[in-house]
């Protein structure tokens, strides 16, 4: 037996006090991590609840699951639970947790067995998981148990290891944000011991779980799964700490590879080795690139094979990061310090050791910069094959080609009309001067060109200032030995300021770049964040990512049927409706993964097809091609597909959330219809069954007892129906007013009216609700006559005059008040009766509304949503507020120019008086 407590929560709103404790802070989650039924999660849970309440702590159970375990149907004693709550689905009554009254409740710790159940239509949510992500959002501490075959990430895993695929997950978004996740862990014989006993399932369930998932082989897996997850999460809880704590890394409390990569052929072997040796150790592992500023961003084969060897990468299963910096060797060591990296794997560079002599080698620097982290490093074969198969002795014969001697010729020239220029005025500048001057062609062409035309310029400088300005001229003879080294310590600032200015203009070019593609991304997530409507949205992503690739550009979305179409494109789309295009898109959004030109998949294709993907859902594709004749290389380059991918991100997050809020709305029309629709009905059930019990009651006594009852007993059981029926009469007559202003279906019958004589009918219609009151008229001396539909003005008049009667003490007065405004005229009804919370004022006119603490008093709740119909379809406005003497309801009308004489009895406004009083 579960003790239950007793206590009675206080009658607050489970909303409401999720608000206020949102202000307070977020509870703790601990979860009780298991490798599968058995192992004993909920007994140690229940063993650690005890603990906790011998310490004092305000322990609930909200829900476990005791499978008939004697020993934890023991352990659920002594502690408070809460009642579950019984839910009809299909015929069947099913047994849940109790949410609203958790809330309600507000312990310190609940207890929430099984995350992963999904809970029963009709439920506050449809998993059990988002209930304890409500109590955690709440400030309360919630203790749970989950099998490691429940975690998502794990799912297709745990399908290929045990063949059974499980559909009742967690997002793995609760496990790394617990506070803490506790392994529980016996041996798989152990375990398989206990289903035999019948520890684990009943007898007959035991015999089919031991055929089906409990064999050794799955037990087996799924314990080192757990023990994994588990070992990650206390991983990724070192790294924080040692974030928070500033400690440099690493620490040995896990293995994790990260291997460095370049344009060199040899980085795809290297990739390959860092993959073994991960999996060996069973770690994560990281590709890094590091991009020097001064890069040769001409070299676009270069740029190709390192976007190969980052999709290499992420294809067999790596963390890829792109880092940019001059310093290569401290970049990757700062890197491999924060991300706690223990083993490095980086190659042998093939160049001679006197290039490393002169420019320094990666390698050693990141070897002495190690501290504590080993480095493999791996030779490769001068002779090896790069990825296409081409001999590397052919790769250099072509790179030793010059690209273009232009620059070089270009340079040259600007130095010999310098020194045609200096010619003429040497005399006057002097040779230090001259010397100077010849640093400008250096730096123009380092800055114009690339650092190889201006060491051509340098060159040429010197021997032109040789030739000419140094004795004896127009010789290379040097007389003097100290010109040469001024002649050395030009060269050496001429080389030197080139390649300073050469890595400033690739800086700049490189930082150009960078803030292109941030205002476009920028440009991009500003459009969508402002609409909200898919068209339009998708008609940007279009018409933005056409504009920052310089390309045509599809967006492919599912339609209504789940069928993939172009839903915007921009420029001429006229290929996107090829049939082989569509496939394409159809196997990428299937699949989620990019395939067309440029991609290894189906490059036959005429674009880049790239996949919205987001939490590991496909929303959409989108498709790139160049325009015209633009080469392929440089368009589907890794920056360019850097940037895609960033701009499917936006794209995916934006249709995900136009999405989400059609969702939401349709939910909360849903809601509201049923809120209604419950609301009438309870209003409707009371309403009638009141007056029919009374119609039927002394219809039968009258029936039964005839010759008991005097006739003045029989007139009054005649005066009880017949108010009965009025009072029937009065509820269908609410209902078909209220569907006639919903419906639009109401036509008003205007002529001119006047105001007094309205208010003298509906009194005279009320005679029986205002008995025994005083009702006080104040009004001016002459009041104009309205445009209106006198029988409609009425009705909403008393409509206003009984909600007063019934919501104010018997016997208090009721004050009609009418004023004159400049071009209307306002009613207003008062009354003793108590106040409405501000926040209700404009929702007393809604349909069934009903205030605080007018559940006592009969009514369907739809006289003044009738009234609001009434006066705004006459041009008015109506509203509600707070006054000393109690609540005041007004009303104004629209007054226009009166009529004359001969109008209004033209318009029967003085018979419609009469004929008013008559009734």
């Amino acid at each position: 037996m579960i003790m239950e407590d007793r206590r009675q929560p206080p009658e607050r709103d489970p909303d409401a006090i999720l608000a206020d404790l949102n202000e307070t802070g977020r509870g703790k989650l601990t979860i009780f991590l298991g490798a599968s039924a058995g192992v004993g999660k909920t007994y140690t849970m229940l063993e650690t609840a005890h603990e906790r309440l011998r310490q004092g702590v305000d322990v609930v159970i909200g829900w476990v699951e005791t499978h008939g375990r004697p020993e934890t149907e023991a352990l659920v004693q002594g502690l408070p639970a809460i009642p579950p709550k019984h839910l009809t689905y299909k015929g069947r009554t099913f047994r849940e947790m109790d949410l609203e009254a958790i809330l309600a409740r507000r312990p310190e710790l609940v207890l929430v067995d099984e995350l992963a159940h999904t809970n029963v239509p009709g439920s506050r949510h449809a998993k059990r998981y988002l209930d304890v992500e409500e109590l955690l959002a709440a400030g309360i501490d919630v203790y749970t148990t989950l099998n490691i075959q429940h975690v998502e990430s794990l799912n297709d895993v745990v399908a290929k290891i045990t063949g059974v695929s499980v559909r009742e997950t967690v997002p793995d978004r609760l496990l790394e944000t617990a506070h803490q996740v506790q392994l529980i862990d016996i041996p798989p014989e152990e375990l398989l011991q206990r289903l035999r006993e019948g520890k684990v399932y009943l007898p007959e369930v035991a015999e089919r779980a031991a055929r089906q998932f409990f064999r050794p082989g799955n037990l087996h897996a799924l314990r080192e799964l757990a023990l994994r997850y588990t070992a990650q999460k206390v991983d990724s809880q070192v790294e924080a700490y040692m974030r928070s704590h500033a400690i440099d890394g690493p620490w040995p409390a896990g293995e994790r590879v990260m291997v460095c990569i370049s344009p060199s052929p040899f980085s795809a072997q290297l990739i390959r080795v860092a993959r073994r040796m991960a999996a060996g150790m069973k770690a994560p592992w990281l590709a890094v690139y590091v991009e020097r500023p001064d890069a040769s961003w001409e070299d676009e084969e270069a740029r190709e094979r390192v976007s190969r060897h980052l999709r290499l990468a992420e294809e067999l299963g790596a963390e890829t990061v792109v880092l940019t910096g001059d310093r290569v060797a401290e970049e990757l060591i700062r890197l491999a310090k924060r991300r706690n990296v223990t083993q490095i794997v980086i190659g042998k560079p093939l160049h001679s050791p006197l290039r490393d002599w002169i420019r320094g080698s990666v390698v050693d620097r990141v070897i002495r910069g190690s501290d504590g982290i080993r480095v493999h490093v791996i030779p490769g074969r001068p002779g090896q094959l790069q990825e296409g198969g081409e001999p590397r002795k052919g790769r250099a014969k072509r790179r030793a080609l010059p690209r273009s001697q232009a620059p070089y010729w270009a340079a040259v020239g600007i130095v010999a009309a310098l020194t045609a220029l200096l010619e003429a005025v040497a005399p006057l500048l002097g040779q230090v001067n001259v010397a100077f001057l010849y640093l400008f062609p250096v730096l123009f062409s380092a800055v114009r060109w690339s650092v190889g035309p201006s060491v051509a310029a340098a060159v040429a400088g010197l021997l032109a200032f040789d030739f000419f300005f140094v004795p004896p001229a127009y010789s290379f003879t040097i007389t003097d030995l100290r010109y040469g080294l001024t002649f050395a310590v030009f060269l050496a600032v001429a080389v030197l300021t080139g390649r300073l200015a050469d890595r400033l203009r690739k800086q700049v070019e490189a930082a150009r770049r960078r803030e292109t593609q941030t205002a476009a991304l920028y440009a991009l997530s500003r459009q969508m964040a402002a609409v909200i409507d898919l068209d339009e949205i998708a008609h940007s992503i279009a018409t933005q990512v056409a504009e920052s690739v310089e390309g045509e550009v599809a967006l492919f979305l599912p339609d209504d049927t789940g069928k993939l179409a172009v839903k915007a494109a921009s420029g001429d789309f006229s290929w996107v409706a090829d049939s082989g295009e569509s496939a394409v898109a159809e196997w990428v959004y299937h699949y989620g993964e990019p395939a067309g030109r440029g991609t290894q998949t189906l490059q036959e294709a005429r674009a880049l097809y790239w996949p919205l993907r987001l939490e590991r859902q496909t929303l959409g594709v989108l498709a790139v091609r160049p325009k015209g004749d633009s080469g392929e290389s440089s368009f589907f380059s890794r920056d360019r597909r850097e940037l895609l991918n960033a701009f499917a991100g936006l794209s995916a997050a934006a249709v995900a959330r136009v999405r989400l809020e059609e969702q939401a709305k349709v939910a909360r029309l849903a809601a509201e219809s049923e809120r209604l629709r419950t609301a009438l009905l309870d209003s409707i059930t009371h309403e009638l069954r009141t007056p029919l019990a009374s119609m039927i009651g002394s219809v039968t006594s009258l029936l039964e007892g005839d010759q008991i009852f005097t006739p003045k007993d029989r007139r009054e059981l005649l005066i009880t129906i017949y108010q009965s029926a009025r009072r029937m009469n009065r509820l269908v007559t609410d209902l078909l007013d209220m569907a006639r202003i919903e419906s639009g279906m109401m036509r008003l019958n205007k002529k001119w009216c006047d105001l007094e004589d309205v208010i003298g009918v509906a009194l005279a219609r009320l005679e029986e609700v205002l008995e025994g009151r005083e009702v006080r008229l104040d009004r001016p001396s002459e009041i104009p006559l309205v445009w209106a539909d006198d029988v409609l003005l009425e009705q909403a008049l008393a409509n206003l005059l009984s909600n007063a009667a019934k919501f104010s003490p018997a016997g208090s007065p009721i004050c009609i008040t009418v004023i004159l405004h400049t071009g209307a005229v306002e009613v207003s009804v008062v009354n003793r009766g108590p106040g409405i919370p501000p926040a209700d004022l404009e929702r007393v006119f809604e349909k069934f509304y009903r205030a605080p603490g007018a559940e006592q008093v009969s009514g369907t709740g739809l006289g003044l949503a009738i009234a609001k119909g009434i006066i705004e379809a006459h041009g008015g406005r109506i509203w509600a507020e707070n006054v000393p003497e109690g609540m005041r309801f007004a009303f104004t009308l629209p007054v226009d120019e009166p009529p004359s004489k001969e109008t209004r009895e033209k318009e029967g406004v003085t018979g419609c008086r009469v004929e008013r009083g008559s009734s």
